[in-house]
């Protein structure tokens, strides 16, 4: 494994590939007929509002799909039930933890950076959480450094 795999459920990789299929197809056709629109409406180009827009989309775009054809190119797929061992935490394990001296729980999956989205519980195997829960087991504490403090948490469960 290279240091610059990029780690991906089989969702998150599959997600990636409708995405940048999407853009291949749909949006790139999209900004074409954008900017043959601008082209044809005549007059200065340099001038031309709609154009300088649609070349700046089409310049995101493909730079956004330069970066997600690197990261499948480098995609390591992770088999949720076999690459980490059952009871430890790894990259595709969910965790189950609870903050000293919080009441409540909190369950995150651990995944690859180019897949994480703190918002629906998938935080990074790089994130401080993500680097400070990897090998831990249920029963152990985690420590993460914060600005505000250390936090501590308990893991509860693992799958």
């Amino acid at each position: 494994m290279t240091e610059h795999a990029n780690y991906l459920t089989q969702a998150g990789y599959e997600e990636l590939q409708d995405k940048l299929n999407y853009l291949r197809t749909v949006r790139r056709q999209e900004i074409a007929e954008r900017l043959h629109q601008a082209m044809s409406e005549g007059g200065e180009l340099a001038e031309n509002a709609e154009y300088e827009d649609a070349k700046n989309d089409q310049a995101f775009l493909e730079g956004e799909i330069l970066r997600l054809e690197a990261i499948l190119s480098n995609a390591i797929v992770i088999d949720e039930g076999i690459d980490a061992p059952s009871g430890v935490v790894g990259v595709g394990k969910r965790v189950t933890l609870r903050e000293k001296g919080q009441g409540d729980v909190e369950e995150y999956h651990l995944v690859g950076a180019a897949e994480a989205n703190p918002k629906v519980g998938k935080i990074s195997h790089k994130s401080p959480l993500g680097l400070a829960l990897m090998g831990k087991r249920v029963g152990e504490r985690v420590v993460v450094k914060a600005p505000d403090g250390d936090l501590v948490f308990e893991v509860l469960a693992i799958e």
